[in-house]
């Protein structure tokens, strides 16, 4: 009988990278995860033995949690968090069921610091178009779901990025930015370690339409031409970048499910 607490790796793979998946919480020991320090997607590190003290923060979250093989770590910590209210599962067979099924792995390498609440901090250049939507999607889909993002005058961006400790990205001269015919968004993919069939077949498309290589892939001229109505709506950069995220997730959704799919007038004659 399948478990009622406990999520499989099939299924969470189908909730990854969409606006609805759960928060992913990390409980593996040091020596296990010294062993791997790469993290599923979106998820974050966390004591175990100090649940009871963290466990408040989730509260109103759908949360999975994580440890070596889905047994004692994330059951426990998984059943404490559901005494607290909150909807809780331990994944299946744990990082070690993830990571033989091919599940996508995020590399910490180059993981930027996190603040004193946890949060990554971000600047780059005030109105966005294509790359600096694309890396902030990218980075709260898969990376630090509650990172922070600074819009900023582009004279700026570097004493921003000094005086307040943030990351920055797509200018010049930094380490999140372009290299040759490839976009930040690119830079990204590759340095975190996500690529993957739809993730790739969406950067191809960011590429193109922030490259102004329009025949790159036929969905790059309406992508751009979604992008460039997004500028003209909003002032403001933040509620821009809100109002870009959904298009993202539905250009994401439809590389990852959607790209044999047509769409078609019915016809209304009838058979001979």
């Amino acid at each position: 009988m399948p478990s009622t607490t406990a999520i499989t790796v099939s299924q969470l793979s189908r909730l990854i990278g969409l606006p609805g998946a759960p928060a992913i919480i990390d409980v593996r020991i040091e020596e296990d995860y010294n062993a791997d320090p790469r993290l599923l997607p979106a998820s974050t590190r966390r004591d175990f033995k100090t649940v009871s003290t963290w466990a408040s923060e989730f509260v109103g979250s759908r949360v999975t949690v994580v440890c070596q093989k889905g047994q004692k770590l994330s059951q426990g910590v998984a059943a404490w968090l559901r005494h607290e209210g909150i909807a809780a599962e331990s994944l299946e067979g744990g990082f070690e069921a993830w990571r033989d099924a091919k599940g996508l792995l995020v590399r910490t390498d180059k993981m930027p610091p996190r603040d004193e609440r946890g949060r990554t901090v971000w600047v780059t250049r005030a109105r966005p178009k294509v790359d600096r939507i694309a890396c902030p999607w990218l980075i709260r889909r898969f990376i630090d779901p509650g990172a922070v993002f600074l819009f900023v005058e582009a004279a700026e961006v570097s004493a921003v990025a000094d005086r307040f400790r943030a990351v920055p990205f797509d200018i010049d001269n930094v380490f999140w930015t372009h290299r040759g015919e490839r976009c930040t968004f690119d830079t990204m993919i590759e340095e975190f370690g996500l690529e993957s069939e739809p993730i790739d077949r969406l950067a191809t498309i960011v590429r193109a339409a922030d490259t102004a290589s329009l025949d790159l892939v036929p969905q790059a001229a309406g992508f751009l031409a979604a992008s460039l109505g997004l500028s003209r709506m909003f002032r403001d950069d933040l509620e821009q970048l809100e109002a870009g995220m959904l298009l993202y997730d539905a250009f994401f959704r439809w590389c990852r499910d959607a790209t044999e799919e047509t769409h078609n007038w019915p016809s209304t004659g009838k058979p001979a």
